[in-house]
């Protein structure tokens, strides 16, 4: 895992690539604090953690929050990392102390059959579980980002896992980020015009750290 992040890092240092992207819609504006998550469990998280880092937008991160956790705000109630349940605290807690609470979330999609064994969660358990977060996001106000920067290796077949984990964020996001190859058949532009939600599509991953800057403009 230290390696693939290692790599992620090595990729988006490297690169001088602007953002490019085709945003059907300008990018909207969002806040801090920002909470990073997954949905589904798959490896993408550590690509989106390390755009944010890029981007020098600090952040909390849980791959598998629960709503009291986000309730209770910055730092996620003092968690730590453990066997299948990992936690990052980089929000600037001289800004937005303990207890502050979130005004966004960032989910990034894709699944991992072995990502949510390592999480003791079955799809279902997992679908539940995201469903109750975006609950709460809707009822407190929190902007939902969700990002889909897997490409075509986390596609699939409708009623696959991945195609599950999309139907579960995309439709009731405030704003969706992907990339070409996530939206060859146009899925996420099909749920973003039905649910007018703004949608930006680039090339890259990398990107995305672009848009992060405009999202989080202060």
């Amino acid at each position: 895992m230290k390696r693939f992040i290692g790599s992620i890092i090595m990729l988006l240092s490297a690169a001088v690539i602007p953002f490019t992207g085709t945003a059907q819609e300008a990018v909207p504006v969002t806040e801090i604090p920002v909470l990073t998550t997954s949905a589904g469990q798959s490896a993408d998280v550590n690509t989106l953690n390390v755009i944010l880092d890029q981007a020098k937008v600090k952040y909390d991160y849980c791959d598998v929050p629960t709503t009291e956790m986000i309730s209770n705000g910055v730092g996620l109630s003092g968690a730590k990392s453990g066997k299948g349940f990992h936690v990052k605290v980089k929000t600037d807690l001289e800004k937005f102390p303990s207890g502050t609470p979130y005004k966004t979330i960032i989910f990034a999609i894709g699944a991992s059959l072995k990502g949510m064994g390592a999480s003791g969660l079955t799809v279902e358990d997992e679908i539940n579980r995201i469903s109750s977060i975006i609950e709460h996001c809707k009822s407190n106000g929190i902007f939902i980002v969700a990002v889909h920067a897997g490409g075509e290796s986390k596609r699939g077949a409708a009623g696959s896992h991945n195609e599950r984990m999309i139907d579960a964020v995309a439709p009731f996001a405030d704003y969706i980020i992907v990339v070409n190859d996530s939206n060859k058949d146009g899925r996420f532009t099909k749920i973003a015009n039905n649910k007018n939600i703004p949608l930006s599509e680039v090339k890259y991953a990398l990107n995305i750290v672009g848009i992060v800057k405009k999202m989080f403009k202060e």
